[in-house]
């Protein structure tokens, strides 16, 4: 099928929200918003209270734009919350992985092959990885290449300290289990090296959200939590929740946190995030009933 749709300005865009059944307040303020916030990426929060069955979209539910843009800004405000926290976790994992390796098999051990389970991947993941390595201007990158001949890549400390944290988390999924491993895990309070793999993986998918500014209020992850069944610390109590939305990895992310750094804020800048919702979207994104009595969140 060939697309046709031509481009519509601003003042058709409000004029068809219209129609669709959308209420606005100040129309002039809305033309201002569409100016800056395209029309596409506010389909995501309009979607919810749309008849998408219908090829009109008409509205279905009793909304205005403004509260649209509202909903918007609350995302946005839990997007730079998430993504925050996810940097300490990220930069700790790093660290902790760097370390570990480093101290059993030395400046390079990320170039050993015996110590990953799948060749085939190893040989992708370290590919990988000296792309990343050419592509950094750190300035400690620079240095070595400028200094040193060999070995010809930098050491695990300055490789892997530029790798994304997706590359890390395929690296460390590959990498065979031993006391290093386990090591890693217990530093954050897991028993179970499975259950630190799969959020490496959950939470760098939820960190590019974040980064290319998508929607994460309501989002299905692809990537599904798994929860632990006997951690070390204190976690939630009812575990009967969805591992595909966003309430299932927030637990995981204060997890993390409170092993990182006990007297992170996560929870209270949440919690109060929370409050300024203005839907009562909180079972859309997976939250229970009673969420807030859970140790976890007190």
């Amino acid at each position: 099928m060939h697309y046709k749709k031509p481009p519509v300005t601003f003042s058709d865009q409000v004029a068809r929200l219209k129609s669709r059944g959308l209420k606005f307040n100040i129309e002039s303020n809305a033309l201002l918003y569409l100016s800056n916030i395209s029309y596409y990426r506010l389909r995501a929060y309009t979607y919810p209270f749309q008849d998408n069955s219908d090829d009109n979209h008409p509205f279905v539910v009793p909304v205005t734009f403004e509260q649209i843009i509202e909903l918007y800004q609350f995302d946005r405000k839990l997007s730079h919350l998430v993504f925050n926290a996810l940097e300490k976790i990220e930069i700790a994992l790093r660290t902790q992985i760097i370390y570990q390796w480093a101290m059993t098999y030395g400046s390079h051990w990320q170039n050993i092959p015996s110590l990953y389970r799948k060749p085939v991947l190893f040989a992708k993941h370290i590919n990988n990885l000296q792309e990343e390595i050419n592509r950094s201007h750190e300035t400690f990158i620079e240095h070595y290449k400028n200094n040193y001949t060999t070995p010809s890549e930098p050491p695990s400390w300055m490789s892997i300290e530029v790798s994304s944290f997706g590359l890390l988390s395929q690296i460390f999924c590959n990498l065979k289990k031993g006391k290093e491993k386990n090591a890693v895990a217990n530093h954050f309070g897991l028993n179970d090296i499975s259950i630190l793999e799969n959020w490496m993986h959950c939470f760098s998918n939820i960190r590019n959200i974040c980064a290319h500014h998508g929607r994460l209020w309501n989002r299905r992850l692809t990537a599904h939590i798994k929860l632990p069944t006997n951690p070390q610390n204190t976690f939630i109590a009812n575990k009967r929740i969805y591992p595909y939305k966003l309430y299932a990895a927030l637990c995981c992310i204060q997890y993390m946190l409170n092993t990182i750094l006990p007297t992170n804020g996560f929870k209270t800048e949440l919690i109060q995030l929370m409050q300024q919702c203005p839907f009562p979207q909180e079972k859309e994104m997976g939250f229970p009933d009673n969420w807030r009595s859970e140790k976890l969140w007190k």
